[in-house]
C-alpha cells in the first residue's frame, strides 16, 4: 500500500507538472502568437502551482530531498542528533497542524459564503482543497518520521545534503577522467 500511495504522489506530482507547463505554453502562444488568450489558464495554473509546491513538500519529506542546515546537528551525538531531530520533528507537527486547522477553517468559512473563484466557474472551497490536503499529506509525513525516530530506525531528517552531492560528482569525473588517460 505503501508503494503505490508512493506511485500515486510521484505521478500526480509529474501530471500536475506538465499540465502547468503546457497550459503556461498554451497562453503565451495565444497571447503572443494571436494577440489572445484564455482568462481562466492564469487562475488555474496558480492553483495547479498551489498543488503542485504542497504535495512536492509532502513528497519531499518522504524521500529526503528538502535542504537543511545540520552542521550543528551533526557535531552531536547519535543519542542527542535524536532526541533534537524529535524536537524538530514535534515543531513541524505543530506547525502543520496549525496550518491544517486554519486551512479547514478557511475552507469551511469559504463553502459557507459560496463565493466563486474569479476566472472560473468552480467554488473557491474546492479550488483551495489543497491547503487541507497538503498540510494534512505533510503532517502524515511527519508523523511517520516521528516514528521512525523513536522506533530507532532513523537518526534524524533525511536531508538533501548538496556539498556532499558536489564532491560525489567530483570524485566521480575525476575517476572517469583518471580512467579515459590509462
Amino acid at each position: 500500500m505503501r508503494q503505490f500511495v508512493g506511485r500515486l504522489e510521484e505521478g500526480l506530482i509529474s501530471l500536475l507538472l506538465v499540465m502547468m507547463t503546457l497550459m503556461v505554453f498554451v497562453e503565451v502562444v495565444m497571447r503572443f502568437g494571436f494577440n489572445s488568450g484564455f482568462l481562466w489558464i492564469q487562475e488555474l495554473t496558480l492553483l495547479i502551482s498551489g498543488w503542485f509546491v504542497l504535495i512536492g513538500a509532502s513528497y519531499g519529506v518522504r524521500v529526503g530531498a528538502h535542504i537543511g542546515v545540520d552542521a550543528l546537528v551533526k557535531l552531536l551525538k547519535p543519542q542527542h542528533h535524536r532526541i533534537v531531530s524529535i524536537i524538530a520533528v514535534l515543531l513541524c507537527l505543530f506547525y502543520c497542524g496549525l496550518l491544517f486547522v486554519g486551512s479547514w477553517e478557511y475552507l469551511a468559512k469559504m463553502f459557507k459564503i459560496g463565493i466563486e473563484m474569479d476566472d472560473m466557474t468552480m467554488p473557491k472551497w474546492a479550488a483551495h482543497s489543497i491547503l487541507v490536503i497538503g498540510f494534512g499529506l505533510l503532517f502524515l509525513r511527519f508523523t511517520e518520521l516521528l516514528w521512525k525516530i523513536i522506533k530507532g530506525d532513523e537518526i534524524g531528517f533525511h536531508l538533501a545534503d548538496e556539498a556532499q552531492s558536489v564532491l560525489d560528482d567530483l570524485k566521480a569525473s575525476q575517476a572517469d577522467e583518471t580512467e579515459r588517460t590509462q
